[in-house]
């Protein structure tokens, strides 16, 4: 595969004097996935007590990095001083304030997510919050950070966001930031890996990718990328330049993943092999095909969140606690929404067309009214249960919640499509005014409703408590319909009319039971294996009683024929249970398509 030359960020000129607070990452062992991480404290506190972050931003989930960390040494000059824990994930350090305190510790890192730290000797990442402890008092105080290149591996090379100040040609060695919020929000990936370059906006963007296979068309993924960043700045800025110098795309490709984390002028992301373009590939990223078309979403969703979540945020997130939950009921504005226009920019992008953009619009509305959950938790609520719910789900998590991300995207439909319906403004107009009135920063949930009132010359309290604090359903076939789409009622799959979701490996396997559905009237329940059906006698025809064994729920049909009652054979704890089970009539589900296929849904045409 052919490597475009990498671009060196060179230092400024006249350095900075070093920064009071400064670690070191040397990477102690790649077959071990250990770094080794020195701190440097130039005028640590009489007690200065450090601190691992338990979450990292934009991943709500408390993660105990900590469990990670090796021993903690900490030492002034050859005297060495007692690191006394005092909570999970903090120590504090008795010391001489008048001499700088060193610190030395290891830390594991063999977790292949977005989220944390990796290391072998193929390649290397980690985010801030898994390797470097916060230093409390000084904050806010320039750190530095400097990565030395492995022994092992002279091939590697580093790249990051964060400010250089003395960097080789391959990446390595010092960087800036000018606090531990930036000093952590800046990922660092390590490795032989592919790179590449484009500018979008005025601003040079960068696309580094590990694991890509010699198949891999990267001049294609830099195009098409380009054209993403090109949307959502124009969106943003119009013609103006966005609200970052450079930018870069951190990209590993695996045999099977997915995920993406946003940072403030960087994102990490996984994504499979296969999903990757290819050389030769079609000119329509939708007939490169759905994975593809997934992967671009992806990037398009990530880099929306440099402006919505990483600057114009919630106003519980001014200043992260990097020690316990940061609650907010918003999540469905800035993960909601952005997960609206990551599909919608790859439209105005064009990389999809309507009838690819309406497929990817159909999924989200059936992922969300095919969840009983809907009718329970209002997606403010489910913002707020993120910590709890969102990350944890279990078998009736469809039925206690809702996804603030899908759901979220359809409010954010309805809330353009009725601007658009109206004729005096649109969402695009709100989300730029809402960046204006807040600065590019912290926003509340009045900032929004008193934005949308101001452009729309009417208030919308109505609409928030119901769409956003409710749990009413949405009115998306109306708003659609009058936009030029055509709603569709198409036959269910199988396991939705019964309300199962079930895995199949030789055998069915209930993983979810819908509540409401055919499956929970009957008793069925998360972890049953469902072995086979037996139908009653029917006098009128002779055909004498008889019993079928299962190991595709697509076969029921075939065995239960005409029967509407007959019994379910399932497996629980090792007993064998005889479930009464109504069959019910066909369900269906949404499929959108322009009702013109000459003219374009009016809201996608602008």
């Amino acid at each position: 595969m052919n490597t475009p030359p990498r671009r060196t960020r060179r230092a400024p000129a006249a350095q900075p004097p070093p920064a009071p607070v400064r670690h070191d990452v040397r990477m102690a062992s790649l077959t071990g996935h250990r770094f080794a991480v020195q701190l440097r404290i130039e005028q640590p506190a009489a007690t200065q007590r450090v601190s691992l972050p338990v979450w990292i931003p934009g991943s709500y989930l408390i993660r105990e990095f900590a469990r990670h960390l090796l021993p903690l040494h900490a030492a002034q000059g050859r005297a060495e001083r007692t690191c006394r824990q005092i909570g999970k994930s903090t120590w504090d350090i008795d010391c001489d304030p008048r001499r700088p305190l060193v610190l030395r510790y290891e830390v594991y890192a063999f977790d292949a997510s977005v989220r944390t730290a990796w290391l072998d000797a193929e390649r290397g990442f980690f985010n801030g919050t898994s390797l470097l402890l916060r230093v409390h008092g000084q904050e806010a105080a320039p750190h530095e950070l400097t990565v030395h290149t492995p022994r092992e591996r002279r091939d590697w090379q580093l790249a990051t966001a964060m400010t250089p100040v003395e960097v080789d040609a391959q990446g390595f060695g010092r960087y800036r930031a000018d606090g531990y919020d930036e000093l952590v929000d800046h990922p660092v990936e390590l490795g032989a890996f592919w790179s590449g370059e484009f500018t979008a906006g005025g601003v040079p963007h960068r696309f580094v990718v590990a694991g890509a296979p010699p198949s891999f068309d990267g001049a294609r993924l830099l195009r098409d990328a380009k054209k993403i960043c090109e949307a959502a700045i124009r969106l943003w800025h119009g013609a103006s330049k966005p609200p970052f110098d450079h930018y870069l795309f951190i990209l590993n490709a695996v045999g099977d993943g997915y995920g993406g984390l946003e940072h403030r002028a960087s994102t990490a992301l996984i994504c499979a092999r296969h999903d990757l373009p290819q050389a030769d590939s079609p000119a329509s990223a939708a007939a490169v095909g759905d994975g593809y078309v997934t992967l671009l979403g992806l990037i398009s969703h990530e880099y929306f969140h440099a402006w919505n979540v990483k600057r114009l945020r919630p106003a519980e997130f001014d200043r992260y606690d990097y020690q316990s939950e940061n609650h907010t009921r918003l999540l469905w504005f800035f993960e909601g929404f952005t997960s609206y226009y990551d599909d919608l920019l790859l439209r105005r992008a064009g990389l999809i067309d309507d009838t690819a953009y309406l497929k990817l619009l159909t999924k989200t509305i059936n992922q969300v009214l095919q969840a009983p959950g809907r009718q329970v938790q209002s997606v403010a609520q489910a913002s707020f249960d993120a910590w709890l719910r969102y990350y944890r789900p279990d078998e009736n998590t469809p039925n206690s919640t809702i996804s603030y991300y899908t759901k979220g995207a359809l409010v954010a439909l309805c809330f353009d499509l009725t601007l658009r319906a109206e004729g005096r403004t649109t969402l695009d107009d709100v989300m730029r005014a809402l960046w204006q009135r807040c600065a590019g920063g912290p926003m509340t949930e009045g900032d929004f409703a008193d934005t949308l009132a101001r452009l729309a010359g009417r208030p919308f309290d109505a609409e928030i408590a119901t769409w956003i604090h409710g749990t009413a359903e949405l009115p998306l076939r109306p708003l659609l319909e009058a936009q030029g789409v055509r709603v569709l009622d198409e036959p269910s799959q199988l396991a939705q009319t019964l309300g199962l979701r079930v895995s199949e490996d030789g055998g069915i396997t209930l993983k979810v039971v819908l509540d409401g559905g055919a499956a929970a009237r009957a008793g069925m329940a998360a972890g049953d294996e469902w072995l086979g059906v037996e139908l009653p006698a029917v006098r009128a025809s002779g055909t004498p009683a008889s019993g079928w064994r299962l190991t595709r729920l697509d076969d029921l049909p075939l065995y239960a024929g005409a029967a509407r009652q007959i019994t379910a054979l399932v497996a629980r704890d090792k007993r064998l249970l005889r479930l009464p089970l109504r069959l019910p009539e066909k369900s269906t589900t949404w499929r959108l398509a322009p009702k013109d296929r000459a003219e374009a849904p009016a809201w996608l045409a602008r």
